[in-house]
């Protein structure tokens, strides 16, 4: 079977620190990750097109990213980071997509998860730069914690022309064991037509040195029950999940998770279709 990775990441540090890569926790990940590092594990896993997914809320990353899709045919998708508070954002998009490899752009995503207003994806700035990622067609990532997914609701219900995809299945508390209130929340998000979930960085969200399949089972069932097969889609979240598991590793446990009848859509022709891959 075919499979896309729909999210991973890549870094170097000498061009960057990634700040966010803090604690003896994340100390396995405080190294180079490259393209060349990446393709061999996604090859033996069957993966034959991936998106790649910004980092840092630093403007020069994107377009770095864009110009590594235009040299690597593995990476078919790239969702960058911009200031959606910027005034010129729709020229900022714009210069984007005319950059080398700009026709890999499909995606823009910010670190919310970071943001102390639980309801920074509701204020004006921010509405205003939504909307013109709506009329750049482009699609918005989430990656955001529990408690902000209440706010996810209503960015996606005030936007219905975005594709709104939430990252990690919203961070569930899954080394807890605890399904509420994350589970009232994502079911909300799925009420409507306009979002899609990414069954991704579910190992780092359990224990990371024991977790198994049957804890993240739960957790994948509500949201292949909310969304549906036709609404979520495969990402690694590779290096990320290396803290908890091999890439192999966690291919076979999303296969294991989903049914042979799903796994068409979920590995595929989800993110085929919302990145326009």
């Amino acid at each position: 079977m075919t499979v896309v990775d729909a999210h991973h990441h890549v870094w170097d540090l000498s061009v960057r620190d990634q700040d966010w890569i803090t604690g003896p926790e994340l100390q396995p990940l405080r190294r180079n990750f490259t393209v060349a590092d990446f393709a061999p594990e996604a090859r033996a896993a069957g993966v034959d097109r991936t998106v790649l997914v910004q980092t840092v809320t630093v403007a020069e990353e994107t377009p770095e990213f864009l110009a590594l899709a235009a040299e690597h045919e593995l990476i078919a998708g790239v969702v960058g980071w911009t200031d959606l508070t910027r005034p010129d954002v729709a020229d900022e998009l714009a210069r984007l997509r005319e950059l080398p490899g700009g026709q890999y752009l499909k995606g823009i995503r910010h670190q919310v998860q970071g943001e102390p207003d639980p309801e920074w994806l509701l204020r004006a700035d921010v509405r205003r730069g939504l909307a013109a990622v709506a009329d750049a067609g482009l699609v918005y990532d989430l990656v955001v914690l529990p408690h902000q997914l209440p706010a996810c609701v209503k960015a996606a219900a005030d936007h219905p022309g975005i594709t709104f995809v939430l990252d990690h299945l919203g961070k569930p508390p899954i080394a807890s064991g605890a399904l509420e209130p994350w589970e009232t929340a994502v079911r909300s998000v799925a009420a409507l037509a306009n979002t899609i979930c990414k069954l991704s960085g579910m190992v780092t969200e359990a224990d990371l040195a024991s977790w198994t399949v049957d804890d993240l089972r739960p957790y994948a069932d509500v949201v292949l029950d909310a969304f549906g097969p036709h609404r979520l889609m495969f990402g690694s979240d590779w290096p990320v999940c290396t803290l908890a598991a091999s890439y192999g590793q966690v291919v076979a446990a999303t296969r294991e998770l989903t049914g042979e009848s799903d796994r068409e859509q979920i590995f595929e022709a989800t993110a085929t279709r919302v990145y326009d891959l």
